[in-house]
C-alpha cells in the first residue's frame, strides 16, 4: 500500500516498541488459544472452572474435547492431572500473581501446558510454553493478543479493523466512564467468535505508545500500598515474585464480599466481577463459587497513585 502524503492530521501516537515484540500479534487472547489449539491439533484440554466462558468458543468451534478441574483458595491445582500427548492443560496466571506456580507447572506439563497470561501482561513467556496474552485487560485499547508459540500455522489471517471499537475509549475522556460503559458492553460484545485476525494497526500503534516501565513501577506500587494494610484480612496468601505485575488487588474476604463491592460502587469505585459463569456451573461449597462471590479486585492500574489507594482503603474501613 502507497502511504498517502498530506491530507487532515492523524492522533498523535510516538512510535515505540511493543512490549511483546516477538510475539505473534493477533487479534484476541481467546484467538490465540484457538491458534495454539489449531497448531498442535489438541483433542482434549483441561480447564478450569475458575475462567471466563468465552475461552470454550474455541473448543466448541473446533469440537475439541474439555474437561474442568478445580483450583484451590491458593489458586493452583488441586491434584496432579494426568495430561496424555495429543492433551493439553490450559492454566490461569491468575490476577497476575502466579508466575511461581507456572513455572512449577512448566516443569511438570513441559510442552502440553498452555499459559492464559491475558491477567498477567508482563510474565515472562517459559521458553517452549505456548504463552498468550491480552491487551485491553491492562491498557485503553480496543483489543489486541499476543502469542509466544513454537509451532506455527501456515495460515495467513487477514488484519483486523478496530475503530469501530473505539468509541467507549474516546466518550470516557470527553464525558466519564459512566457515559461510555454501554459502548464498552457493545466493543465486549463484538469480539465474541471473532475469527482469527492479525492485529490492527490502530491497536499496534495504540500499543506501541505505552511507557511500559512506568506502568509496571505504578502497578506493583499500588499493590503494595493496598497489601500491607489488607494483607491481615485478606484470605488469598499473596507473595509476589520479581517476575509479577498484578492486574488488580484480589482481595478475598469471605465474610464480605458482596457488601464491600456495593460499597466501593456506591462510592465510585469500579471493581468488575470476573467469571459470574462460575456461579452457574459450580456448586455453592466449592472455592471456586465462594471466590466468584468474595474476592473483590480493587483497581492499582497506572492511573492511580498512593492517595487513590488510601481513598480505597479509608472505603474499606
Amino acid at each position: 500500500m502507497i502511504e498517502a502524503v498530506g491530507g487532515y492530521f492523524e492522533l498523535e501516537l510516538r512510535s515505540g516498541k511493543h512490549y511483546h515484540e516477538d510475539a505473534l500479534r493477533l487479534n484476541t487472547a481467546r484467538n490465540c488459544f484457538e491458534y495454539v489449539l489449531l497448531a498442535r491439533k489438541y483433542k482434549k484440554v483441561y480447564i478450569p472452572f475458575y475462567t471466563c466462558d468465552v475461552m470454550l468458543q474455541p473448543l466448541h468451534k473446533h469440537n475439541i474435547e474439555y474437561e474442568f478441574y478445580s483450583v484451590n483458595e491458593n489458586l493452583e491445582l488441586d491434584m496432579t492431572i494426568d495430561v496424555l500427548p495429543d492433551e493439553a492443560l490450559l492454566y490461569t496466571n491468575y490476577f497476575g500473581v502466579k508466575q511461581s506456580y507456572v513455572r512449577y507447572l512448566s516443569s511438570v506439563y513441559k510442552s502440553r501446558l498452555i499459559v492464559d497470561n491475558a491477567q498477567a501482561f508482563f510474565a515472562p513467556r517459559i521458553p517452549g510454553i505456548d504463552t498468550f496474552y491480552s491487551a485491553r485487560k491492562f491498557f485503553g485499547v480496543p483489543d489486541g493478543g499476543y502469542l509466544y508459540t513454537d509451532c506455527h500455522l501456515e495460515n495467513e489471517f487477514p488484519r483486523d479493523e478496530s475503530y469501530l471499537r473505539c468509541s467507549h475509549l474516546l466518550k470516557r475522556i470527553d464525558n466519564g466512564v459512566e457515559s461510555g460503559y454501554p459502548l464498552f458492553r457493545q466493543s465486549e460484545a463484538s469480539l465474541d467468535n471473532s475469527p482469527i485476525l492479525e492485529m490492527s494497526r490502530l491497536t499496534s500503534a495504540l500499543l506501541s505508545n505505552i511507557d511500559y516501565d512506568a506502568v509496571k513501577r505504578r502497578r506493583t506500587s499500588n499493590f503494595w500500598v493496598l497489601h500491607e494494610c489488607l494483607k491481615d484480612t485478606n484470605s488469598l496468601h499473596l507473595e509476589l515474585s520479581h517476575e509479577d505485575v498484578p492486574m488488580v488487588y484480589p482481595y478475598y474476604c469471605k465474610l464480605y464480599g458482596e457488601s464491600l463491592k456495593d460499597r466501593l460502587i456506591n462510592n465510585k469505585i469500579y471493581v468488575a466481577s470476573y467469571w459470574t459463569n462460575v456461579l452457574k456451573k459450580c456448586s455453592h461449597s466449592s472455592c471456586e463459587y465462594d471466590m466468584a462471590c468474595n474476592v473483590v479486585c480493587l483497581p492499582i492500574d497506572q492511573r492511580y497513585d498512593n492517595a487513590d489507594m488510601n481513598r480505597i482503603i479509608e472505603i474499606l474501613k
